[in-house]
């Protein structure tokens, strides 16, 4: 990688939909409460997607905003690649709704789905294709409505999920910036801990399916939960090893918004105080491959990246995967 053009983020934008869902509000749905969601989670609110909203909605509202940062408009995309685990359709790909939105005519465009390690994913191959020389510019974004495939009567997923994306325009940066390395992975025995059954060729969607939940998030929550205090360690070590870097190196680690004590375990493991590190979980909760570019955005538009600041985005999620970058802002 290190031989080939520097590639880095030259561009960033997010959006949350406007309704929030707060715990309260979740105490009068199911039977649980303020207390034991934020002790547990961290999660205090979480925003939920209109009833006219699509992925491609919140997709298009991220997207707009990462290429004014950038000083772009869509004819200048050669690549869209949406992350999501909630397209907006089957098919046409939620990539190819938001290429005729944003009028990139001349742009390849897909998506990817791992889930919560997506967003990652989908950095890492946008990074190929312009190492590479076939493309220039690639608009990556994750963006996901886990709330309409949350159900709502189930007191141990419900709380945990929210609606959002984050979007980055990547391309050729200075030397000595842009990403240093990628470490992606994935467990696939263990792709029943975290599924959504219903719906694909295996369990097409019919009364039966509907009538028994199979289009809903299904969790063993203590099982993701050791697989991803683990995989936060080793994956970090590894992407980290590539780079020829240190945990020490680290100016700011933005990690998967889904739990605080995972975020917690994390920081423990690579003894990193908490100015160093990215939370917005109480905010948004889990957003899925939104998680990582909203928590990135959201640093940057605070200043809390400089130039040449070393920043760690570690992701994990269903399938079982994990993604982790390092990039030099």
């Amino acid at each position: 990688m290190n031989n080939l053009r520097p590639v880095g983020i030259i561009g960033t934008g997010k959006y949350v939909p406007e309704k929030i869902l707060t715990n309260s509000d979740l105490e009068k749905m199911v039977d649980t409460n303020d207390e034991w969601i934020v002790s547990r989670t961290g999660i205090k609110e979480r925003h939920i997607a209109a009833p006219d909203q699509a992925t491609s909605d919140l997709a298009y509202e991220a997207a707009i905003r990462a290429l004014e940062s950038a000083g772009m408009t869509g004819s200048d995309l050669d690549l869209i690649i949406v992350a999501t685990i909630t397209p907006d359709s089957s098919f046409p790909s939620t990539a190819c709704i938001l290429q005729d939105k944003l009028g990139a005519k001349g742009a390849a465009a897909f998506d990817l789905s791992a889930a919560c390690s997506g967003f990652v994913y989908g950095l890492a191959t946008a990074t190929s294709f312009i190492k590479s020389g076939m493309y220039n510019n690639a608009l990556v974004i994750g963006a996901d409505c886990l709330s309409r495939i949350t159900d709502y009567t189930d007191r141990n997923t419900c709380v945990l999920f929210g609606d959002g994306a984050g979007a980055v325009v990547v391309g050729e940066v200075p030397e000595g910036r842009g990403f240093k390395a990628f470490d992606l992975g994935a467990e696939g025995a263990g792709g029943s801990l975290l599924q959504m059954e219903g719906g694909g060729s295996r369990l097409p969607a019919s009364a039966e399916t509907v009538e028994n939940k199979k289009h809903y998030i299904e969790m063993n929550g203590r099982e993701v939960f050791k697989f991803a205090v683990r995989v936060m360690g080793t994956a970090t070590i590894e992407v980290l090893r590539k780079a020829g870097m240190e945990r020490t190196d680290v100016d700011l680690f933005v990690p998967h918004q889904a739990n605080i004590r995972i975020i917690q375990s994390a920081m423990q493991r690579l003894e990193l105080p908490e100015e160093k590190v990215v939370v917005n979980v109480d905010k948004y909760a889990n957003t899925s491959a939104a998680s990582i570019p909203l928590a990135l955005v959201e640093a940057a538009e605070e200043g809390r990246m400089k130039a040449g600041d070393t920043v760690l985005m570690v992701g994990f999620g269903g399938g079982l995967t994990w993604g982790a970058s390092v990039l030099v802002w």
